[in-house]
């Protein structure tokens, strides 16, 4: 379906709009806003739920990314910092729920839902992606 591929699109485009944001001196928030404005203004909704965070020794670190929020907030980027941010992006409404096997996150209202994610280092006050191969 031609909404499928859009929201393909639109959730790697958001994706690197965000990582444009991720600059030493920037905010956390910078990056979420920038993908949270693309995806919305596509007609499309950003999982509240689920977030990107800060990599390093643990799975799961501070700071942690979310897809949504305000510019010029939240904790200042620096160099050294190393983030996976990940957008989580539906065609339906943002809710999301836990299948019964514990594990596997649904759309609530059982709509189509894209992901996309990189890690990146902010060297240099600039973003350098990792996980390109």
């Amino acid at each position: 379906a031609p909404y499928k591929k859009k929201l393909l699109e639109v959730t790697e485009r958001s994706l690197h709009l965000g990582i444009e944001q991720a600059s030493a001196g920037n905010r956390v928030h910078d990056i979420s806003n920038a993908v949270q404005a693309y995806v919305e203004t596509n007609g499309f909704s950003i999982v509240r739920d689920l977030c990107g965070h800060g990599v390093g020794r643990f799975l799961h670190e501070d700071p942690s990314i979310p897809n949504f929020g305000k510019k010029g907030t939240g904790p200042k980027l620096k160099n050294g910092m190393t983030l996976a941010i990940e957008p989580m992006v539906n065609a339906g409404k943002y809710e999301v729920v836990t299948a019964n096997d514990g594990w596997t996150i649904i759309t609530a209202d059982g709509s189509t839902s894209a992901h996309f994610e990189h890690s990146i280092l902010i060297t240099n006050n600039e973003p350098e992606i990792l996980t390109i191969c």
